[in-house]
């Protein structure tokens, strides 16, 4: 396999409000929204939108699927799941609508939104010459701002838990206002983002890393 090349221009949106949009889409109760707005829909929540090339691909379903699965997770951190890529409401609904074991996705619980146009995956940075995006995973805080952004090429599959993860140190940071440092999990320590914080935590913990 040819990995595909980008040839797109760097955007970091790290630290930027998210790119605000309006799009149909196909909500967790097989509804089609028409006028989905991303601020509205999180209204204060933290989300994760991820794109992802094409529906009834290959890669593609077992990232929905995983982060399907991890939705009751994401609640529990009062976070939202957004999936987009460039197909129509009504291929995501008929994907939906197609059994695991047949190549589809059943019903999974978190909108899917139609980006036709492309010119959400352009917004954020991540649409590929030949029409579609990659696989581009974004946490934007409860202020609309994006705190994290990971982009994988179209033959690297993503690992969900480290959005969880992200998310959980994305909170400890907000409440306890220290940093994390290294390979850091929910309920381990944190630093605290002065001289003597790092030599506190590496003192202890430098031969974890």
């Amino acid at each position: 396999m040819t990995l595909p090349s980008a040839s797109l221009a760097p955007q970091v949106l790290v630290g930027q409000p998210a790119p605000d949009f309006t799009a149909p889409a196909v909500m967790p109760n097989n509804e089609i929204n028409q006028s989905f707005n991303l601020k509205s829909y999180l209204a204060g929540s933290y989300g994760i939108i991820f794109f992802y090339p094409l529906d009834f691909t290959f890669v593609c379903p077992s990232e929905i699927l995983a982060h399907d699965h991890r939705v009751p997770a994401f609640a529990e951190k009062n976070t939202k799941v957004i999936g987009i890529s460039v197909d129509s409401q009504f291929t995501h609904l008929a994907w939906k609508n197609t059994p695991v074991d047949k190549g589809g996705l059943g019903n999974v619980q978190f909108p899917l939104v139609a980006d036709l146009t492309k010119d959400i995956a352009r917004s954020f940075g991540v649409l590929l010459p030949g029409g579609v995006a990659l696989r581009g995973t974004f946490l934007i805080d409860r202020n609309g701002v994006v705190q994290s952004q990971h982009v994988n090429n179209l033959p690297l599959g993503r690992n969900v838990d480290e959005a969880l993860r992200l998310v959980d140190a994305l909170q400890f940071h907000e409440e306890h206002g220290e940093v994390c440092p290294a390979g850091w999990q929910k309920g381990k320590a944190g630093m605290k983002a002065d001289p003597a914080g790092v030599a506190a935590y590496l003192a202890e913990h430098s031969k974890a890393l």
